[in-house]
């Protein structure tokens, strides 16, 4: 994940596979041994994580707007992952989250999960609107309930392929089409509190993924005081590190940092408690 999508992920990277998953190249081309290509290893206690999604698929993958890159899974010697449930916008799946956690259990990672939450065509609207728990004679309701509808989308994938992350980061940046935000931060407001009632309905804690502007230009100054996965873009581990000590946007505690490159998304747990209390909160051993 990053901002814009990395728009729309900075570079093309190498191509991505597993160390014993076989996965569709696309529906016109023949199935291929999945090996991604080594990451420079981490040495020390102090080993970032990762995060990967749709651009780690191998390429020829993934919706028109968002093909797969092929980027690289994180070495063996991470210690944790944060892995996508989306390819981009929401109700677009990654398109191999099922590898991409059979990666992660190969390699004994921490793993947790994190959706891009987004807002929705006018079909999706019609659509999901009548489907939720909300009051479908009004706008803000027909909203509320297509968030909640792509929460429970993301939930059910998670589950199929067997990620009980007790946690779903809640991805809150601007997204290009086909799903950009609206104009209007207490429509994108009814969006975000759909989806975030539906993942606690379902058990789940909830956490975000943003900035302060981010937050501020798409959702106002709104206060959910939750955990915070905060990202100093395309940068360095020491701003990651600082960032946990300041760059709140609604108000939580700073648990991930998040940093990267034209390659690779670095992220690291922010200092203050011991890291294996926090991988018990926040992930599930694989």
């Amino acid at each position: 994940m990053s901002l814009l999508d990395h728009a729309l992920s900075v570079v093309l990277a190498a191509v991505l596979s597993s160390t014993s998953a076989v996965v569709a190249q696309s529906t016109a081309q023949s199935t291929v041994p999945w090996t991604p290509p080594a990451s420079a290893p981490d040495t020390g206690a102090h080993a970032p994580g990762r995060d990967v999604s749709w651009p780690n698929c191998p390429k020829g993958m993934g919706i028109p707007s968002r093909p797969s890159q092929g980027k690289p899974m994180p070495p063996p010697s991470a210690r944790f992952v944060v892995v996508g449930l989306t390819n981009g916008p929401a109700f677009h799946p990654n398109p191999c989250l099922e590898e991409q956690v059979t990666y992660a259990r190969l390699n004994h990672l921490w793993a947790a999960a994190y959706a891009v939450v987004t807002y929705p065509t006018r079909g999706q609207l019609r659509r999901y609107a009548a489907q939720g728990p909300h009051d479908g004679r009004e706008r803000l309701g027909r909203l509320r309930d297509t968030g909640a509808a792509q929460a429970l989308q993301n939930v059910a994938g998670m589950r199929a392929v067997g990620l009980d992350s007790p946690i779903v980061w809640v991805d809150v940046e601007p997204v290009s089409p086909p799903s950009p935000w609206s104009g209007s931060r207490a429509a994108n407001r009814a969006v975000l509190a759909g989806a975030v009632a539906a993942y606690r309905r379902a058990g789940l804690r909830v956490g975000f993924y943003s900035t302060p502007n981010m937050w501020r230009d798409i959702v106002g100054r709104v206060r959910y005081r939750f955990p915070e996965w905060r990202t100093a873009g395309l940068s360095t581990r020491r701003a990651a590190l600082a960032k946990c000590r300041r760059g709140a946007f609604q108000g939580g505690p700073a648990v991930l940092a998040q940093w990267y490159t034209a390659r690779e998304d670095f992220d690291l747990l922010c200092p203050g408690r011991p890291a294996d209390d926090v991988l018990r909160e926040y992930f599930t051993h694989l």
